[in-house]
């Protein structure tokens, strides 16, 4: 029973402080991150070690894994979704490619200087966590911002460009450690086409399957992202929709309230914070805060620059990278996936989680100019985030 209270207090008050924090004019998921990075700590150490609660005590109710597995499928599949749903133009691509390719290269050097016990698949995954954009967060952020729709279409097109090439490239790089885990999760996203042959075309019968089977192979810890793929790039050749399975009103209040905080929680408590700072020295640790975010500015910079045509300086592109530079839910997402599958460490954890809360931090720091515009005002699928 003390469990049970624990988590439900916990839940209460990430709701608290993301009201608090969307009256300060926050957006949600920077209020969870504050409090995950600084609050839970101070939670542990204040209110749950009087009662004779530590961190390990608090991971083993029995149904919290499986309602972790739940709220971890719900976000990630929504993420791929969000993810395929590409069509591309030429100034995203050009956009996108540096602001990939340049931060991902200087977090492949940064983990082999930093980490030089790590394997591979763990540098390529710091190289990719260098590289990612968060999609939902840099939506929130533009049309907060007011810009217009054809400068956000442009800059969410090379975001969900740049977590495509995240994603698959991963998705590569941990199949071919082990093969064997790529073949049920392939042969099971063939079964869009499977559906498609009987001639079942309700949209939401293959979002359902979609989710069902991403949760089944995510327990057995087979290759759910390469599944999570390859089903909906074959939903998308076949020109099927995506639906998702509860209403969006529902969807969103699940993940804000829900899946987000719990996520945070369940992979924060499993770190030692006595020793989160140790094992690197403070030029390691630094590194890992501030190298991210210059080598994510430096490629979206030349990105820009090469969709625009000219190097030449301006307000507007300044503003521009750093939005490109949020990490946010995406970044949430994928950090949990690599710490469940130990690929990389608690600390490295929570440096690169510190690192997202700045990185999501700075464009509210900084964008104080005037807001553009808006030109058109409509609903995107990303707002849910």
């Amino acid at each position: 029973m003390t469990l049970v209270l624990f988590w439900i207090g916990l839940l209460g008050l990430f709701a608290l402080f993301t009201r608090v924090g969307r009256l300060l004019g926050l957006i949600p998921i920077v209020s969870q991150l504050l409090l995950a990075s600084f609050g839970l700590p101070l939670v542990m150490l204040w209110l749950a070690a009087p009662v004779g609660l530590d961190n390990a005590q608090v991971l083993t109710a029995p149904w919290l894994k499986p309602l972790y597995g739940v709220a971890f499928t719900l976000l990630l599949g929504h993420i791929l979704s969000d993810v395929i749903d590409l069509r591309l133009e030429a100034a995203s691509v050009k956009i996108a490619l540096p602001s990939f390719f340049v931060p991902f290269f200087c977090g492949l050097a940064c983990a082999t200087w930093a980490l030089p016990a790590a394997s591979l698949l763990s540098n390529v995954a710091v190289g990719l966590l260098f590289a990612l954009t968060a999609i939902p967060v840099l939506f929130l952020y533009l049309r907060h911002l007011g810009y217009p729709e054809p400068t956000i279409r442009r800059l969410l097109q090379a975001a969900i460009l740049m977590d495509l090439m995240c994603w698959c490239l991963f998705g590569l790089a941990q199949g071919s450690a082990a093969p064997t885990t790529l073949l049920w999760p392939l042969l099971a996203a063939l079964l869009p086409l499977a559906l498609y042959l009987v001639r079942v075309r309700a949209p939401l019968v293959y979002s359902l399957a979609f989710f069902a089977l991403l949760l089944t192979l995510q327990q057995l810890k087979l290759n759910a992202l390469v599944f999570g793929i390859a089903y909906l790039l074959v939903m998308a050749a076949l020109r099927v929709p995506f639906r998702l399975p509860l209403p969006v009103a529902v969807f969103h209040a699940l993940q804000v309230w829900l899946a987000v905080p719990l996520i945070l929680a369940y992979g924060l408590l499993q770190i030692d914070w006595h020793t989160a700072w140790q094992g690197y020295s403070w030029v390691q640790f630094s590194a890992l805060l501030v190298l991210p975010v210059l080598s994510k500015l430096a490629g979206n910079w030349l990105g820009l620059s090469w969709a625009e045509g000219r190097l030449a300086a301006s307000p507007a592109k300044w503003r521009q990278s750093v939005l490109l530079n949020t990490r946010g839910l995406t970044e949430i997402v994928f950090l949990n996936l690599l710490f469940q599958q130990q690929i990389i460490s608690a600390q490295l954890y929570f440096a690169l989680m510190l690192m997202g809360l700045i990185a999501t931090l700075l464009p509210a720091l900084t964008q104080r100019a005037r807001a553009v515009p808006s030109t058109v005002s409509e609903r995107s699928p990303h707002e849910v985030h």
